[in-house]
């Protein structure tokens, strides 16, 4: 980003990084375009603002037909815990795995490109829910333009690959070059994992997307050697965390959701209502370092604005102990907040 920006353009920018709403974003670029200054060393950046701002207004429109804006959006709205996107070269088995994994209703077929939309289903971990969302394969030929925008939602991606095909020592490393043209870059660090190293996330560029990635060998029944991964990986110099399973026999398929758990730092929240009774079915799911306020927003946004204090049961908290906004939630706990 040029230096001589001023602090309105970086306030806007600073927004843009954090929303979540196609239309949030939106809003965002416009304001980025109307206060970005506008010299030469801000041309590039500026062209490029247009042509996201292009691209999204079309997307949330949807494509022209007969005159009228009809058809399907790729923009798919998160829910559950995290959206987890799924990425992979043609005939890699994503769609059968997200079948197996979501009971989606993808296409399934013996052949390349059968999944032209993407296909949002939910993987069930214990009392909550993952996204899945099945996308387009990538190759050298064949990138959807929208693929990228798509993208901007997702907490992390699921590299899905056949391991026995060994075609995928090519194929692996086409699917990073294409997404890297786009500014998309897989990278192995997750929050919850410790061991991952630590990865340059390109910060001076608004437009720049480092999502967390976990290797998928997919067809593990195809290939039982369990040495073929790490022997794989090293041959790509890859060091993505690394699950292996089976779309046809359902091996390995268990080990998806503790993963994510753990990976994306999940933290189940219950509520209750003052002088009634603990809603222990469906929790609120934020992240470690989360706070009080932040699960007050997701239950609705007059309580979070009203808010006065919690009162908390938990591993961390004494029962009924009366807490702040700014209070850590941790995993389990049960709040009752007072407005």
């Amino acid at each position: 980003m040029p230096t001589n920006v001023s602090p309105e353009y970086k306030k806007a920018e600073e927004a843009y990084r954090k929303a979540r709403e196609p239309k949030e974003r939106l809003d965002c670029l416009k304001e980025m375009l109307r206060t970005i200054p506008k010299h030469k060393g801000t041309e590039h950046l500026q062209s490029d603002i247009k042509t996201r701002i292009k691209q999204l207004t079309e997307e949330l429109a949807g494509p022209k037909k007969g005159g009228k804006r009809s058809g399907p959006s790729h923009v798919v709205r998160n829910e559950g815990a995290a959206q987890l996107c799924m990425i992979g070269p043609p005939n890699a088995g994503k769609s059968s795995l997200h079948v197996r994994l979501t009971g989606s209703h993808s296409d399934v077929g013996p052949y390349p490109y059968t999944t032209h939309l993407p296909i949002p289903g939910m993987l069930p971990f214990e009392d909550i829910h993952f996204q899945l969302v099945d996308l387009p394969p990538v190759s050298g030929e064949f990138l959807e333009p929208w693929l990228v925008n798509t993208l901007q939602h997702a907490d992390g991606v699921l590299l899905v690959i056949d391991v026995a095909d060994p075609e995928c020592l090519e194929q692996v490393p086409v699917v990073l070059e294409r997404l890297a043209e786009r500014k998309v870059f897989l990278r192995s660090a997750w929050p919850g994992l410790d061991s991952a190293p630590a990865q340059e996330t390109g910060e001076d560029d608004p437009f720049r997307l480092d999502l967390p990635t976990v290797l998928i060998a997919n067809k593990s029944d195809l290939d039982p050697d369990p040495e073929e991964v790490k022997i794989l990986e090293e041959l790509l110099g890859l060091r993505y965390p690394a699950l292996t399973m089976s779309a046809e026999t359902g091996d390995g398929v268990d080990q998806l959701g503790p993963f994510l758990f753990k990976a994306l730092q999940i933290v189940r929240a219950y509520t209750k209502s003052p002088g009634k009774p603990a809603d222990n079915d469906k929790p609120f799911t934020v992240r470690r370092g989360d706070t009080i306020l932040d699960v007050a927003k997701l239950v609705h946004k007059d309580i979070a604005r009203d808010l006065k204090f919690a009162r908390m049961w938990g591993s961390e908290v004494f029962d009924g102990q009366q807490v702040g906004h700014d209070h850590g939630v941790a995993d389990g706990d049960l709040i009752e907040l007072h407005v």
